[in-house]
C-alpha cells in the first residue's frame, strides 16, 4: 500500500521518513514517491494491505542500478497472539522504460533475479538498506 496512505500515527510517519533518509544515505541523487501505487479499482486490487510501498526515481537511467526506478515494498505481519507489528520481508524491483528489469526479496534468499542486475556494489547498497530497515521496524 502507498506509504503516504499508511501514516496513522507520528511514530510511523517518523520510520517511513527514516527509511527514504537510509535510501538516500545509499544513492543520494535519488526522489522518493510515497504514491507509487494508481488510485484505480484494478491497481488497488493488487496492492498488499500490510505493506509500505515507496518509489524511488533517479534523474535518468542508472547503469549500475540497470533501472531508472525501484519499488520498495516492505512487508509486514502482526502476531494475532501478541498483537506484535513486525517486518518480515523488504522486496524491491527495478524499472526501466521497458518494465520490470530486476527483483530482489529478503524472502527468497536475498538474491537478484532478473533479465538485468545491479552490480555488485549497488547490490550491497540494496542489501544494506535492508537490513537497516528490519532495524529500524524490528528493534
Amino acid at each position: 500500500m502507498n506509504a503516504a496512505e499508511q501514516v496513522k500515527n507520528f511514530e510511523l510517519a517518523s520510520k517511513i521518513a527514516a527509511v527514504v533518509n537510509l535510501f538516500k544515505l545509499q544513492f543520494p541523487d535519488v526522489r522518493a514517491d510515497l504514491k507509487p501505487w494508481v488510485n484505480d479499482p484494478n491497481t488497488q486490487e493488487l496492492v498488499d494491505p500490510d505493506s509500505i510501498d515507496i518509489g524511488f526515481h533517479f534523474p535518468g537511467w542508472s547503469r549500475s542500478l540497470q533501472s531508472r526506478s525501484i519499488l520498495v515494498q516492505i512487508r509486514f505481519h502482526e502476531d494475532p497472539l501478541d498483537g506484535d507489528h513486525r517486518a518480515i520481508g523488504v522486496e524491491s524491483a527495478g524499472y526501466d522504460h521497458q518494465g520490470q528489469q530486476w527483483r530482489f526479496s529478503t524472502v527468497e534468499n536475498w538474491r537478484f533475479v532478473g533479465a538485468t542486475e545491479p552490480v555488485a556494489e549497488v547490490q550491497d547498497k540494496l542489501k544494506t538498506f535492508c537490513q537497516q530497515t528490519f532495524e529500524l521496524f524490528n528493534g
